[in-house]
């Protein structure tokens, strides 16, 4: 499962990010997620910053947002108990994650990636992702 900084990543920029997504959509891949990390998403794909590269791709916001959307699947977030104080809405990857026994979190933020792992499912950067499945 890809946190919001890497799904934004990959949905705005080529490069690593961009080729795991690419890899879902060919279906080598299984992207999840939950409605707390698709609110999330919709509110940074929104954000005037992006709205140039955006632009450039011939996509509004909503767009791009549909199609990640329709990528993904959709998961029931896990109740868990808070985990990282620093930044509480990391917690919503983590429930995610979790709700669908993913096989690794493929993050950016390094709250996230300083956990190294949680209950059994490992927290990687989007190059490590692609390495372990061979991209």
């Amino acid at each position: 499962m890809l946190d919001t900084n890497t799904a934004v990543s990959g949905l705005l920029w080529h490069g690593t990010p961009g080729q795991l997504i690419d890899a879902a959509e060919a279906g080598s891949v299984e992207l999840v997620t939950s409605t707390p990390l698709l609110v999330e998403l919709k509110d940074v794909l929104w954000r005037p910053k992006f709205a140039k590269q955006l632009a450039a791709r011939g996509l509004s916001p909503q767009d791009m947002f549909d199609g990640y959307a329709a990528l993904a699947t959709l998961v029931k977030a896990a109740v868990i108990t808070p985990t990282l104080a620093r930044d509480p809405d990391d917690d919503a990857v983590i429930a995610c994650a979790l709700a669908a026994s993913a096989d690794l979190v493929v993050s950016g933020d390094a709250h996230l990636l300083n956990l190294k792992h949680y209950q059994g499912i490992p927290i990687v950067t989007a190059a490590e992702a692609a390495k372990r499945i061979a991209l």
